[in-house]
């Protein structure tokens, strides 16, 4: 059986109309994390905020530190979250990254030697000095000597149809999304491809994206998801969130 577990690790505040083009006032989002056991062993859906983020981090942020406020307090990084389930950071074979964002990536420095799964065209975008400076990548977040395997477009990480990647480009040129098959129904975790419930509702982007139409697109392929049966687990939506069980209870299974 495949089990899918939450976790929070961390929350963010930022003005809402950087998840909703036009809206007003302010957004207190979750950073969600997601394991997955499957019989062949365990995968993790982004790895949320690095253990930088618990002290000063101003320089860290950069730019992003008038926008974005941290809530990120020791024991709600992945690791221990982790152990919430008796498990340890060695117990994750793959870490499959939505995109390389401080809020997505962050965390991989501690899974040192679990194999990272990220889109061929996400990691040379984020090698690429003017994209990093662009779309806001941070090295530091993943630049750390994983195994990293890069994969093209679709990809069934055990070729059994229940772990799949999907790619969303937009938010960043090679985000993706990912897809599990429970026992219950598929499962869409959709990451930064839409953050908000009301994303996929009113087809609706956010201030900033690197690539308008691919993002646009890729709310279509998750409306076509979802109308074909899959339930969408939206990126960084507070009420969505109220209603996922967190570990040590499973999501579904």
């Amino acid at each position: 059986m495949i089990r899918l577990y939450a976790m929070t690790c961390g929350w963010l505040r930022m003005p809402l109309g950087a998840l909703l083009e036009g809206a007003t006032g302010d957004a207190h989002v979750p950073v969600p994390c997601y394991l997955i056991e499957h019989p062949r062993g365990r995968v993790l859906f982004d790895s949320g905020l690095g253990t930088v983020c618990q002290a000063e981090h101003a320089d860290y942020l950069g730019d992003f530190a008038s926008l974005i406020q941290i809530e990120f307090e020791a024991g709600e990084e992945v690791s221990t979250r982790l152990g919430r389930l008796d498990l340890g950071p060695r117990d994750v074979g793959w870490v499959i990254n939505s995109h390389l964002h401080f809020d997505h990536a962050g965390g991989n420095a501690l899974l040192p030697d679990a194999r990272v799964v990220v889109q061929a065209r996400e990691w040379q975008a984020a090698h690429e000095p003017d994209l990093i400076a662009s779309v806001g990548y941070k090295p530091v977040d993943y630049d750390l000597g994983h195994d990293v395997l890069q994969v093209e477009g679709e990809h069934d990480l055990f070729g059994d149809g229940a772990v799949v990647c999907i790619p969303t480009h937009g938010h960043t040129p090679g985000h993706q999304s990912l897809r599990v098959r429970l026992e219950g129904g598929d499962v869409v975790l959709a990451g930064d491809a839409c953050y908000l419930r009301e994303s996929l509702r009113e087809l609706r982007l956010p201030q900033g994206a690197h690539d308008r139409d691919a993002m646009r697109a890729s709310l279509l392929r998750l409306r076509e998801l979802e109308a074909r049966g899959a339930r969408i687990f939206f990126g960084h939506d507070p009420d969505f969130w109220k209603g996922v069980p967190q570990a040590p209870a499973a999501v579904a299974g």
